[in-house]
């Protein structure tokens, strides 16, 4: 029988944590041909891992040097980034009291050492279809259903976790608040349903002018559209803002009732913060608002900018 898996264009990503080399060398060689694989001997190593890849599924062991699995465990699944990978434990420890442990603190699944091989791959792929659909439902409510990009519930999301990085690691967070300038004029002359085509090819217009995986664009509100760029000084937010205006010119949208121009354009207001547990997301929000604020009462088609 074909599961989702069957179906899924990339490869799924496997982290194999084990301070045993050659634990990890034999799931390794389970499951390296139909998977990539990354691997770590620390507990410290497997969250950096994590949160830089994103694994599909998570093999840890329980009993290592330093942090346990259990710790490790507990970090993933306290971290908004990182708390929807599964895991499953991997260990030589056969109570009935740790496998429950395992589960109370989020694990998907207890497996116990010595390992037979085709029921480890069984389970991998069992979780592996699960994490795949769950995955799936989760993009449905989190896409915008107009323009098929990010929804303003994504964007929040992806705020608050990238907010939680950038004060991790001290780096900046840029964001761009984006509107289409003299929409409503367009949308009464040329009709709702040209209207919602200007949109859509807008929102696909912005979305290729990021390339991170991380980077995220996002319809924001009506014809009003946000662009979250972690660990990204102001000229590279600059940058990006010029991209985008060039991107939707070159769509060529002809607006009649334009004060700006006699054709479709953008005013962009960039915010820059370097977050830290007593600032709030909020902040960045605000300070985008308002140069986009500027931008539209300079003459609109600008691109104003605040580093906080």
């Amino acid at each position: 029988m074909e599961s989702w898996l069957d179906h899924r264009k990339t490869r799924p990503k496997l982290l194999l944590v084990d301070d045993q080399p050659m634990n990890i060398r034999i799931l390794n060689e389970l499951f390296r041909f139909d998977h990539d694989v990354f691997m770590a001997t620390r507990g410290e190593q497997a969250i950096e891992i994590c949160r830089e890849q994103q694994p599909d599924l998570v093999l840890l062991d329980v009993v290592m040097e330093g942090m346990d699995g259990y710790q490790v465990c507990r970090q993933l699944q306290a971290d908004p980034a990182t708390r929807d990978i599964p895991i499953i434990f991997v260990s030589a420890k056969g109570e009935e009291e740790d496998e429950a442990l395992g589960l109370e603190l989020g694990a998907v699944d207890y497996i116990s050492k010595p390992f037979n091989p085709t029921i480890v791959r069984a389970r991998v792929k069992t979780h592996l279809t699960l994490k795949l659909q769950s995955d799936y439902l989760r993009s449905l409510a989190s896409l915008d259903g107009l323009t098929g990009i990010a929804n303003r519930r994504s964007f929040d999301e992806r705020l608050a976790s990238a907010w939680a990085q950038a004060c991790r690691e001290g780096s900046p967070l840029s964001l761009l608040m984006i509107d289409i300038d003299h929409f409503k004029p367009y949308n009464d002359h040329f009709g709702h349903q040209q209207g919602d085509r200007c949109l859509r090819q807008v929102a696909l217009a912005l979305s290729q002018t990021t390339s991170r995986p991380y980077d995220l664009v996002a319809r924001y509100g009506g014809e009003e559209f946000a662009c979250l760029l972690p660990d990204t000084h102001q000229n590279g937010a600059i940058e990006v803002a010029r991209k985008m205006q060039a991107e939707v010119a070159k769509l060529a949208l002809s607006h009649p009732l334009s004060e700006t121009s006699d054709k479709v354009g953008l005013s962009i207001g960039v915010a820059v913060l370097l977050p830290t547990p007593w600032t709030e997301p909020s902040e960045l929000i605000r300070a985008a608002d308002e140069q986009l604020y500027k931008a539209k009462h300079s003459g609109r088609g600008q691109i104003s900018v605040a580093s906080l």
